[in-house]
């Protein structure tokens, strides 16, 4: 009588979910953490790089999928966009960051880094040295969340350049990606980076007579963000990487419609979904003999 085959060993029942880049594409983040939660997968260490580290945040502190969904659906992200020459030239960025500041923390409710009980892990870019930093409860317990937050996002030119101690930071997603794939939780779970990736283009950005500089930088900015979500992925990266694609969604997308919020949203939850498994194959054990 031939034996019954034994069942499969089941995949891995958590990961390190880093949430990377998007810019203002935040609501893709959110499906990813959706369909995370959907999928009965864990975590214990999250990981934020750029626009990915406001989801990431808002994740660690306790705000759930709904809340998050509501949150993004309502904000106008233009207001966190600023077109100052003045502030350009004596700090480095348009926008000023203060505004983006003080809504993040109040969102976070003050928190520091001692304070979550999930392991948040938030990535910015040193460009005096050329390296990232990474900001969590062991390398700045004392340190607001909100702020290593706005030091991840700070896109060179449309936010300032961000002092802290010996750093001058700048957005996390300016540094080599292979460089986030490090075991972050110390025990070999698996590490899974969700990223955005705009193949079709930008939609056209209208100028104005008034302060064209003020565009002219903001179009270049959203060009190299755009071109550094297509960089070419090596093949170990690309085992560990889920990619969604946005439909012609820049990162500097600061006038996104409900219906295009939405359309993020189901593509991030829709992707994990379908290649997530796939993606962790690889880690299930071998049947037993």
């Amino acid at each position: 009588m031939q034996e019954a085959p034994l069942p499969s060993p089941p995949l891995p029942s958590h990961i390190v979910p880093v949430l990377a880049g998007g810019g203002t594409r935040l609501p893709a983040h959110v499906g990813v953490m959706a369909a995370l939660e959907d999928m009965g997968m864990g975590y214990r260490h999250l990981v934020g790089v750029s626009g990915g580290s406001v989801v990431a945040s808002l994740a660690a502190v306790g705000h759930g999928v709904e809340h998050m969904k509501a949150l993004f659906r309502d904000v106008d992200f233009n207001q966190f966009r600023g077109m100052s020459l003045t502030n350009l030239l004596l700090h480095g960025g348009l926008s000023t960051g203060r505004r983006f500041l003080g809504w993040m923390d109040g969102e976070l409710d003050g928190r520091r880094f001692r304070d979550l009980d999930v392991d948040l892990h938030v990535v910015a870019t040193d460009v005096r040295a050329g390296k990232p930093v990474i900001f969590d409860k062991t390398t700045h317990p004392d340190l607001e969340v909100a702020r290593a937050v706005m030091y991840s996002i700070s896109i060179p030119l449309v936010f300032p350049f961000h002092h802290h101690g010996d750093y001058i930071l700048v957005d996390g997603s300016i540094l080599a990606e292979d460089s986030l794939f490090r075991d972050w939780a110390g025990d070999g779970t698996p590490v899974m980076c969700f990223r955005m990736r705009d193949d079709k283009g930008a939609m056209s950005h209208p100028s104005r007579r008034v302060l064209p500089v003020a565009d002219y930088m903001f179009m270049l900015m959203r060009t190299f963000m755009t071109t550094l979500s297509r960089e070419h992925l090596t093949e170990t990266l690309w085992h560990n990487t889920v990619v969604i694609r946005t439909d012609g969604l820049s990162p500097l997308e600061f006038h996104m419609t409900p219906e295009q919020k939405t359309r993020l949203f189901q593509a991030g939850y829709d992707t994990t979904r379908q290649y997530l498994p796939r993606k962790l194959e690889k880690y299930r054990p071998a049947p037993a003999a």
